[in-house]
């Protein structure tokens, strides 16, 4: 075998760099992120990427640790086993989540990775990935929910080379989009992604030219301890000494199994803070498990701790040597190879749910209620009257949870940066009507924060066609917290254009529509945060002139009484808050709405749907396993499971 030839990496000088100059070249490596997305936005194809902007980019040091971006490190892990030399001009490509150390989460991701050189050295990284709206399989879309391995969902694409030393490798590229229902688009959108990471590549070459090489690296070292500095003030404040736990669920992993725990304990230890999974349901049968690396945990920590916190924060890995994780290989989280993966945004968002409310029992002035808790997808697939194949996708949004610093918002995003596709482009570009896009009254939680309102669209079929829905929060609530209530549930419903309605899931392929026939998709609102005994009466009239609560709901749920103009009768709403303070008591802390054993025996009545078969936890932590197993943890090295 060849000797293959390694990249020489440039070291990080130890030198000092003015504050000055280092706020420039952050603010520089800032745009040249943000530019990598404007690049890939203006080139790509397809709305889930040109319009929903489901991508992230990053940019790297020499080691592959992230200094700017939107998803972690992963470079160093996929690099120990990469057998085929790194050169300028090299373009890798990979759709395998078990082979880029989780760094994307399904199939569909296609993540693009370009060195960075300067001269002969290596100086990092520029990465990028993009959701691509089919990679083969059996479905449409390669989404389906009904898949048991991660071969069902199409093509996986290892680490390979599809450009090398600037030469695009042709063959490789065939063989991948011979693979594809629409080539042109997954095409269109990898070169895309491509030049965003060119973008970032010639922004940093500019930044070594202009302030030297040596001045650079120093740079980047800085920004990265400026973060692990930063995070240790978070800790301080967020993380308790003593062990917290929380857990929630996912309701179904679509093919009848659930509920799905989800549990985390959480604890500080001097500057280092502790997180362990232990306690999370085993892997799904079906595809909703989400592999989850611990660099990417990581990510999502710091991701939650600096917004919630402080913003301002630069987000980068340089708080990663002060997060451990526990997460036990063959749970949802960490689920053997070949599960199955495509509908792990559900997991993805209770982990936030889950980590919020782990939180909030330190910090409860500083963190949010839970919010609508997934993805909700609509695909629409069929060939239209000229023979054409058509597909469209849309990621829909539900209610943000009500939050320390307001209300939650009504019919929003939970993923940072994504848009809504517009109804004009839908309707311009595939056979369908959105016959109405608004939000579902009363369904936000109340809280003296108020949890945001799901929506409600309205999509009417023009062609023959076959539907995937992919959402969840359909059995179980939004939990609310402080004194607040739970967020509405999510629900589906097919109205034929005879006037008969169905009651669909919330995870099922291959619904067969045609012309005429109406989905009427509504996603879960979000909890509310803090007594909603408390929330301003004015507020309350507010919400209800602009149709976001109803009358009859202002009473129920914030004791707020209304004339017949809408404004509050004062007398009578303390008459009312009184009685529903003293019929309730002190506010509980977390209210997660009827037991999960009440929510399972109304299932059918309330839902119109069969109950999800419960599933068998997981009953091992190393918290219970003594000092050893802990010190082990701490060291990073893996625990197994006492016999």
């Amino acid at each position: 075998m060849a000797t293959v030839e390694k990249p020489r990496i440039a070291e990080i000088p130890d030198i000092d760099v003015d504050p000055v100059t280092v706020d420039i070249i952050e603010g520089a490596l800032k745009s040249a992120r943000y530019e990598m997305d404007a690049v890939l936005f203006r080139s790509a194809m397809s709305p889930v990427i040109r319009e929903q902007h489901d991508e992230f980019p990053m940019l790297t040091d020499p080691q592959g640790r992230m200094v700017v971006g939107q998803f972690g490190a992963y470079i160093n892990e996929m690099m120990d086993e990469w057998d085929q030399g790194i050169y300028p001009g090299d373009v890798i490509l990979t759709s395998d989540p078990f082979k880029c150390s989780a760094s994307i989460s399904h199939t569909n991701d296609w993540l693009v990775l370009v060195p960075i050189f300067y001269g002969d050295e290596l100086v990092g990284w520029a990465s990028q990935f993009g959701h691509q709206m089919d990679c083969g399989g059996p479905l449409p879309g390669s989404l389906p929910t009904a898949a048991k391995t991660i071969f069902e969902e199409g093509l996986i694409i290892p680490p390979l080379k599809i450009v090398e030393r600037g030469e695009v490798q042709q063959p490789v590229l065939d063989l991948i989009l011979n693979n594809m229902r629409l080539p042109e688009m997954n095409r269109a959108d990898l070169f895309a992604i491509v030049a965003g990471c060119r973008a970032g590549e010639k922004r940093v070459i500019e930044l070594c030219e202009r302030f030297g090489r040596d001045v650079y690296l120093a740079t980047l070292q800085k920004l990265l301890d400026r973060t692990y500095e930063a995070m240790k003030v978070l800790i301080h404040a967020a993380i308790p000494e003593q062990p917290e736990t929380f857990e929630d669920y996912i309701d179904d992993d679509g093919l009848g199994n659930g509920p799905f725990k989800m549990k985390l304990t959480i604890w500080r230890e001097g500057d280092h803070a502790f997180f362990d999974w232990s306690g999370t349901d085993p892997q799904s049968l079906g595809p909703i498990n989400f592999y989850l690396s611990e660099g990417m945990f990581k990510m999502f920590i710091g991701v939650y701790l600096i917004m919630v916190n402080d913003p301002q924060i630069l987000f980068n890995d340089g708080f990663y040597p002060l997060l451990h994780v526990v997460m036990p290989e063959g749970s949802m989280l960490r689920p053997r190879f070949p599960a199955a993966l495509g509908c792990r945004t559900h997991a993805l968002a209770r982990l936030f749910d889950v980590l919020g409310g782990a939180l909030t029992k330190e910090a409860p002035e500083l963190n949010t209620a839970s919010g609508y808790g997934t993805s909700p997808y609509m695909l629409y697939s069929g060939w239209d009257d000229n023979g054409e194949f058509f597909y469209s996708m849309e990621i829909l949004y539900g209610g943000i949870p009500g939050r320390p610093v307001g209300d939650g918002m009504d019919g929003h995003s939970w993923w940072p940066l994504f848009e809504n596709i517009p109804t004009e482009y839908l309707e311009s570009y595939y056979p369908l009507r959105i016959d109405g896009y608004t939000t579902v009254k009363d369904s936000g939680g109340p809280g003296f924060h108020r949890g945001g309102n799901g929506v409600e669209k309205r999509y009417v079929y023009l062609e023959p066609g076959e539907v995937s829905i992919h959402d969840d929060r359909w059995l179980t609530r939004p939990w609310a917290a402080l004194g607040g209530w739970p967020g509405g549930r999510s629900s589906k419903l097919l109205v034929r254009a005879d006037g008969t309605e169905e009651i669909l899931p919330s995870k099922i392929d291959q619904v067969e529509v045609a012309p005429g026939d109406t989905l009427v998709y509504r996603t879960a609102g979000g909890g509310g945060w803090k007594d909603r005994l408390d929330r301003p009466v004015d507020a309350v009239e507010r919400d209800v002139s602009y149709g976001l609560v109803s009358r009859e709901f202002a009473k129920e749920g914030y004791g707020v009484v209304l004339d017949d103009e809408g404004k509050a009768d004062v007398a009578a709403t303390e008459k009312e808050r009184a009685r529903q303070l003293d019929e309730r008591g002190p506010a509980q802390s977390f209210d997660f709405g009827p037991s999960l054993e009440e929510v399972l025996a109304n299932c059918k009545e309330e839902t119109g749907l069969e109950p999800p078969v419960p599933a068998t936890p997981l009953r091992w932590s190393p918290l219970e396993a003594g000092d050893d197993a802990l010190d082990r943890v701490r060291k990073g090295d893996d625990v197994p499971a006492p016999s």
